[in-house]
């Protein structure tokens, strides 16, 4: 019953908000939608936690420890985002970025993406996976190129074009991923793409296929995690879509990606029984993160700044799963929440601070701790915390994941350690400037949502500080599943 509710609250407003999308109160219906998700997806992982795995629909979905955290993940930051973006729409209709049928479309595929990723992470069936990340890559196409402006029109059809490339390989993937297992499964072929199925013959799955089709599958999934040297529309569609839509791309919407990512490296480990699959993803997570920390000096724009962080994020959360093991696996988990909730109220905060200033550009905005010390603070406290200072949980993941790289790779240890330096030092001495000094910026006719802010910096705090035992259970039984 949670589960069918979970997807339907979404699915459901989508359609109603397509249709009352640009009413005055269509901002709340649309968080009371949100909340109405979170609330499914606390049920759903109370389901799991008292009664374990769970399958529903003829075997087509699948609910288990290392999804279920990232469902409610997902429902906990499209609810807060949806509370944040109440009062930026409006300021952008006053402001006449706008208007009613944008407002409508707005709402609407924010629900329907919501909906595609929740559809992505709790699918048993490999192939419904890939219409669900298709579905997502569609929806935000429109969201990016909401403005209709030059620029968002031109990263809209960039992250169209790149992502759809991208989906292609990985439909290519899945299809040799069922040629595989067909062979094995014989009568039974019809359920030669429900992962639960394949993870129980995969031992026995021809090594060759397999190996070809991981390659495929990462680099199509890969695409949409950001990984480098696919990464080239995520700065893009950063800076020209709305703040809210990049807080969920930073946020979610790659997290899901690499979930897809890793459910298809359990069935290569197991069928290859070779490191080809680890090696993948340390080399092109080692390559994200020493790319994405060289581009941040050339940045001006401050949603782009951040767009490149995230390229580095995902990098290190790719390459502590490709070293694998309970440890690697555990901090992956980890920092993937905490990234999550750290970028996502990163970018609230820019998003008021933006249209303080009026410009995205990074030397427009000076002195917002004189203007709106809640905002200012936010977004320091926040870039202290991506930069992984303690006592914040980024900090502790990473030194988790830096810590198992040293033991277990040292190689590895070096390049990590400058580009986190190079990080810290690129993006500490620009928002240092936009916090602190003097300033001319404008008052927001609207008061700015800043609880959604405060909410995900006292998490990430407290995952620094001290994880719950049932939420510490969770990670293990997750890193146990992802083997």
């Amino acid at each position: 019953m949670e589960l069918w509710l979970l997807l339907a609250c979404p699915l459901i407003g989508s359609l109603l908000l397509g249709v009352i999308g640009a009413r005055r109160w269509a901002p709340e219906v649309n968080a009371a939608i949100s909340l109405a998700t979170f609330l499914a997806s606390v049920a759903l992982s109370m389901q799991v936690i008292a009664h374990g795995r769970l399958l529903a629909g003829h075997e087509q979905f699948l609910v288990d420890p290392f999804n279920v955290f990232l469902v409610a993940l997902t429902a906990f930051v499209g609810l807060t985002t949806a509370l944040f973006s109440r009062p930026y729409m409006r300021i952008e209709m006053q402001r006449g970025h706008m208007n009613p049928a944008r407002l409508r479309l707005y709402h609407s595929m924010y629900q329907l993406f919501v909906f595609t990723m929740l559809l992505a992470l709790l699918t048993n069936n490999l192939g419904l996976l890939w219409v669900a990340m298709e579905a997502a890559t569609l929806s935000t196409v429109l969201l990016v190129a909401l403005y209709r402006t030059p620029a968002s029109l031109e990263a809209a059809w960039k992250y169209f074009i790149l992502c759809g490339v991208g989906i292609a390989q990985a439909l290519f993937g899945t299809i040799l991923l069922y040629f595989a297992a067909e062979k094995v499964l014989g009568a039974h072929g019809s359920t030669a793409l429900l992962w639960t199925h394949l993870d129980a013959v995969k031992g026995q799955l021809e090594p060759t296929v397999l190996a070809l089709a991981f390659v495929f599958l990462l680099v199509g999934y890969g695409t949409k995690v950001g990984l480098a040297p696919l990464h080239n529309w995520l700065p893009d569609a950063h800076a020209e879509g709305p703040t809210p839509i990049s807080a969920v791309l930073s946020g979610l919407l790659l997290n899901v990606a690499l979930y897809a990512v890793v459910r298809c490296k359990v069935l290569v480990d197991g069928a290859v029984h070779s490191g080809l699959a680890s090696s993948l993803m340390m080399g092109f997570g080692l390559l994200s993160v020493l790319l994405a920390t060289l581009f941040l000096f050339r940045q001006k724009d401050i949603k782009r700044l951040f767009g490149y962080s995230s390229i580095e994020h995902m990098g290190i959360v790719t390459f502590a799963f490709g070293m694998g093991g309970p440890i690697a696996n555990f901090a992956a988990l980890l920092h993937m929440t905490v990234h999550s909730l750290t970028k996502s109220a990163i970018f609230f905060t820019v998003g008021h601070a933006t249209q303080k200033a009026g410009s995205q550009s990074m030397d427009a905005i000076r002195g917002l701790i004189g203007v709106s010390p809640t905002i200012g603070w936010g977004m320091m406290l926040g870039t202290l915390a991506i930069l992984g200072m303690p006592p914040f949980g980024v900090f502790a993941s990473e030194f988790l994941i830096l810590t198992t790289a040293m033991r277990e790779h040292p190689w590895a240890t070096l390049p990590l350690l400058f580009a986190l330096a190079i990080a810290f030092a690129a993006i500490f001495g620009r928002v240092q400037a936009m916090v602190f000094g003097s300033s001319n910026l404008q008052r927001l006719p609207h008061s700015p949502a800043l609880l959604p802010v405060f909410a995900h910096m006292a998490l990430v705090l407290c995952l620094g500080l001290y994880i719950p035992p049932v939420l510490a259970t969770w990670y293990r039984l997750a890193a146990a599943l992802i083997g």
